[in-house]
């Protein structure tokens, strides 16, 4: 018996794993970005927790009580509410995005939630809005391959850092996997350190748990 719940427990796990099935094309994955429900469906899919691991991911950032981060494409807010919760009600989370959709369904959750620390920014692609020496940790999770001018963005970032600041990246690995994006809009992991130590920036952290994505901490040289 407990051989066979051990089976079914690993049946379950890897049918969770795959229940989130990625856009096949640029084509489809822009389609779904023009859906702005069914877009947020899929980003809070619980099939996602199984290979996001927020949970591992939470604890790898370490966020403090009192910290600011802010969340690059924050999406449905999958990550700012639970940035909210880590920092505190002395800290403080903006939850950046480009699409007023998304922005709309934000302010909507963080209200009927009670959370009172995030902030909301409607941002342009090429421009975080954020404050200068504002933010403690920007998080960018499977957003960097949608930003066309990142060199810009990049110099943007970097005086948005607080001294001491980080950058961290979590984006899908170039190659054909079940979920993410198509292979073409991926960012190799090799590419990505080369274009941030380009930019002044040094990788100071990896973590390697989760399946389809790298996860990379920079630090300001």
């Amino acid at each position: 018996m407990r051989s066979l719940l051990l089976f079914l427990a690993a049946v379950l796990s890897s049918s969770a794993l795959h229940a989130q099935v990625a856009p096949a094309t640029p084509e489809e994955m822009h389609r779904l970005h023009g859906d702005p429900a069914a877009y947020i469906a899929f980003l809070d899919d619980p099939a996602r927790d199984a290979y996001q691991k927020p949970d591992d991911v939470m604890k790898a950032l370490a966020l403090r009580p009192g910290e600011v981060v802010a969340d690059i494409g924050a999406g449905s807010g999958y990550f700012t509410v639970r940035f909210a919760r880590a920092v505190g009600e002395t800290g403080r989370v903006y939850a950046v995005d480009i699409s007023p959709d998304m922005i709309r369904h934000l302010n909507r959750r963080i209200r009927d939630a009670g959370i009172r620390n995030v902030v909301t920014v409607l941002s342009e692609p090429d421009d975080p809005l954020l404050p200068d020496a504002s933010v403690d940790r920007l998080v960018i999770v499977d957003t960097w391959h949608h930003i066309e001018d990142q060199g810009k963005y990049l110099g943007l970032l970097k005086r948005m850092l607080k001294p001491g600041g980080q950058v961290v990246h979590i984006d899908f690995q170039k190659r054909e996997l079940p979920v993410g994006p198509p292979v073409s809009m991926k960012i190799d992991r090799e590419d990505l350190v080369r274009q941030m130590e380009d930019a002044g920036f040094r990788l100071a952290a990896e973590h390697t748990f989760l399946p389809y994505q790298y996860f990379l901490v920079f630090t300001v040289r």
